[in-house]
């Protein structure tokens, strides 16, 4: 009856506005010397109720409850004290020999003792090593020492001087207890960066599992080496016999890590013998499994493309059996990703597709398959094989599915003809239609079609837009309205191709496609969304564009600084993002003070400063960003290399609390070097026909050039960076020589095109043409070039 009214405490407290008399009463019990069974029971329900201002008054009995000689009292006021921690973290800590005392007379309670032991000395990294040294070699509970491990990881993965604890997960590996030795293993796995050397003991360890009698040994093992595998073929391939045992593990789910980590790992050879293997067991998996076999399959695929047809085989067949909708459509992204991928599978990929939707019951991915038939099934040797299979949804299915087949009918009129006649005939019965949607999109396509150019240019473009910058530019538009009406050239465009690499880097794949990923983080929608909740700012209009986050620090220093640079209309706006990664230390007032070097543009003198945003505070581990606004005069674009210093009030603080000192001094903390391209007021974007584009602008200037780089891909990669202007084809067509074409608009909408020959012969040869309908902005982009 007594703890049936502890829970009854607990679950009232919320809602109590006077619990004094609860409180006393469950002290009492918790002081009692008889009845053992209630005092835990009672600790707990008093930490459920007591507040901050009550705490003072239970310390004394806390204290008392931690260094119990019952294990059960220890272990409860432990727990309790975590969720004190939150509430009055400086009394807590004042238990630290009571903790202490408690890790080293009774095992049963090290866990929760180490736990908020950690807790206590998270923020101060001295502390925390210390604590793993004295209490590496000590403890005796596994579960203690699993949290050791934890907290080692963390120090490695966080701090490159870490390393030189690499040698406790070692240690551990060799533990008695398989719980350690697996804990140790997973931690060295998920290092960063880890090297094959440092791999070998923890793999060997892993390997052992494999052979284990225990289920959760070999799952936890497998599992662990189906991730590692991902970023570490070679360092997992000893494993393959032992996994090759486990494709027959009478736990399925064994099985599917085994076959999926061999996908990974095998080479051409086993391909053939794993994929029969495969083939026995599909049927006896969950669907979530299943989705793993074909994420291994997508990228063994991937890896070996000359198998293509045997893996597609594999995936039609298992697209028609049972499943659920996430399992369809892990097949047909698959799928997509080989078409991508492997141009030479698209006919046979595409004739699979077409039976699936013969007798699909999902329309979302119906309508995918129809799209790709539409832009992929004209590019095949045999196009007018699948114009029957599309028609045939027109027919047969639902309204979005029919909507879908008359916009790959269009697509099929449009890049083929021989067939246009026909499709006309057919997208005409579409205008009898039941459905607005089906109707109104057979009128337009009729209308297109009826002018070649136009079809060109609305039907077959293969242009797309940015959909983020997109709906930042609207969501900008409808906020701050203007006279005008939404200019869609603002918008940044981009190649499907691209859309497809975007695609496959959200979806986490990147590494499988061999996609190189940026030196820099991605560009994030929330930067756009933080400058227009600066009153400041919103003033400045619309972003034109916003460059990539550049480190201006190393990653090791005091002070991390990344630079974004924003431009507007009439304006320049550079966001200095920084964080504090000292402990001991907050500065205040932080604020930027840019010194010009050097420059060659005249336009430099119409850079004219407008006003700085401080950080008011950095505190450990909270970036904040400072604001440096520049007015640009005469639409000028002023370009040139620029010294950045932080200039700040220093102050010490407490290291636990980050509470700082009441008197500071001034300091400076010098940047490196920052420039102006004239790539940062270009905005790059795709054009559908470049060559239509290139003849409406007139006559190019043309300039040679010598340049002191190594490769072609090297030569892309600074063009693009320089002068801001996308490729509109990544594919480097030799390594000896390379024809590119670039696309841009420069501020205030003035198209900017160029055409680049490059020879790679001790260094690279240049010859770069630019055409504008600004001859000026045409001379800026070929003196960018050096």
């Amino acid at each position: 009856m007594r703890q049936m009214l502890y829970l009854t405490i607990k679950e009232l407290a919320p809602f109590a506005q006077d619990i004094i008399m609860v409180t006393s009463s469950v002290t009492k019990d918790m002081n009692a010397k008889q009845d053992l069974v209630y005092r835990p029971n009672a600790i707990r329900a008093l930490a459920k109720i007591t507040d901050a201002s009550m705490m003072q008054g239970v310390e004394r009995f806390i204290k008392q409850s931690i260094i119990d000689r019952n294990p059960s009292v220890a272990s409860a006021a432990l727990v309790s004290a975590f969720h004190w921690f939150s509430l009055n973290k400086e009394m807590v800590k004042r238990w630290a020999n009571e903790v202490q005392e408690a890790i080293n007379s009774k095992p049963s309670c090290q866990y929760h003792a180490i736990g908020l032991l950690y807790q206590m000395r998270q923020h101060d990294k001295m502390a925390v090593i210390k604590m793993i040294q004295t209490y590496s070699k000590t403890l005796r509970s596994p579960q203690s020492l699993c949290l050791l491990i934890r907290y080692v990881a963390k120090i490695i993965s966080e701090d490159p001087q870490g390393r030189v604890y690499f040698e406790l997960l070692e240690q551990w590996l060799r533990n008695k207890n398989d719980m350690v030795t697996f804990e140790a293993a997973r931690a060295i796995c998920q290092i960063p960066d880890v090297t094959s050397k440092e791999l070998f003991p923890a793999v060997s360890a892993l390997q052992l599992m494999l052979v284990n009698h225990k289920p959760i040994l070999r799952f936890a093992a497998v599992r662990t080496l189906n991730l590692l595998a991902q970023t570490h073929p070679l360092a997992v391939f000893p494993c393959n016999l032992d996994m090759e045992n486990l494709i027959t593990d009478s736990n399925r789910s064994i099985a599917t890590f085994a076959i999926t980590t061999l996908l990974k790992t095998g080479n051409e050879e086993s391909v053939d013998r794993l994929m029969k293997q495969i083939s026995g067991f599909m049927s006896e998996i969950s669907d979530e499994f299943k989705i793993i076999v074909v994420e291994a399959i997508r990228s063994l695929c991937l890896k070996f493309p000359q198998k293509h047809q045997l893996m597609l085989n594999f995936l039609s067949g298992i697209l028609r059996d049972e499943g659920g909708y996430e399992f369809k459509r892990a097949i047909v992204d698959a799928v997509f990703d080989i078409v991508q991928a492997i141009p030479e599978s698209t006919e046979f990929a595409l004739s699979h597709l077409c039976e699936f939707i013969e007798d699909c019951d999902y329309s979302k991915l119906a309508v995918r398959i129809l799209y790709l038939l539409g832009q992929e099934g004209p590019k095949t040797q045999h196009p007018t094989r699948y114009i029957r299979y599309i028609y045939n949804r027109v027919i047969l299915e639902t309204a979005i599915v029919r909507a879908a087949a008359v916009s790959a009918l269009g697509q099929f009129a449009c890049r083929l003809p021989e067939t246009k006649s026909s499709i006309l005939v057919l997208l005409d019965r579409c205008t009898d239609d039941v459905d607005d949607e089906v109707r109104d999109r057979a009128s337009m396509y009729l209308e297109l079609l009826k002018d070649e150019h136009v079809a060109k240019e609305y039907i077959a473009n293969e242009a797309t837009f940015h959909f983020e910058s997109l709906e930042q530019r609207l969501q900008h538009y409808l906020e701050h309205p203007t006279d005008g009406p939404f200019d869609i050239r603002q918008v940044k465009q981009m190649s499907k191709q691209e859309e497809h690499e975007q695609e496959m880097k959200q979806r986490g794949s990147a590494m499988d496609m061999h996609i190189p990923k940026p030196q820099v983080q991605e560009e994030k929608k929330e930067v756009v969304v933080q400058l227009d909740k600066i009153p400041e700012l919103q003033k400045l209009g619309p972003i034109f564009k916003s460059s990539q986050p550049v480190a201006l620090t190393e990653q090791e220093t005091e002070y991390r600084v990344l630079l974004t640079k924003h431009i507007f209309a009439q304006h320049l706006v550079l966001q200095f993002e920084c964080t504090n990664t000292l402990n001991d230390i907050i500065l205040e007032n932080v604020q930027v003070d840019i010194q010009l070097l050097e420059s060659e543009d005249p336009s430099i003198s119409k850079l004219v400063p407008q006003f700085i945003l401080p950080a008011q505070r950095l505190v450990l581990n909270q970036p904040e960003s400072i604001y440096v606004v520049y007015q640009r005069l005469d639409n000028s674009s002023p370009c040139g290399v620029f010294q950045p210093s932080l200039k700040f009030v220093l102050k010490d603080c407490d290291p636990e609390t980050q509470e700082p000192d009441e008197i500071g001094y001034d300091d400076q903390y010098d940047l490196d070097q920052m420039q102006l391209t004239i790539g940062d007021y270009i905005l790059g974007t795709f054009i559908s026909n470049f060559d239509a584009g290139w003849s409406q602008l007139g006559d190019p200037q043309v300039e040679t050039y010598q340049l002191e780089l190594g490769s072609i891909k090297e030569t892309v990669d600074q063009l693009e960076q320089v002068l801001g202007l996308m490729p509109q084809s990544r594919q480097i067509q030799s390594q000896a020589s390379h024809q590119l074409e670039l696309a841009g608009v420069y501020l205030g909408q003035v198209d900017v095109l160029a055409r680049c020959r490059m020879v790679l012969n001790d260094g690279v040869t240049l010859q770069l043409a630019v055409k504008s309908s600004d001859p000026q902005v045409a001379a800026l982009v070929l003196a960018a070039v050096q």
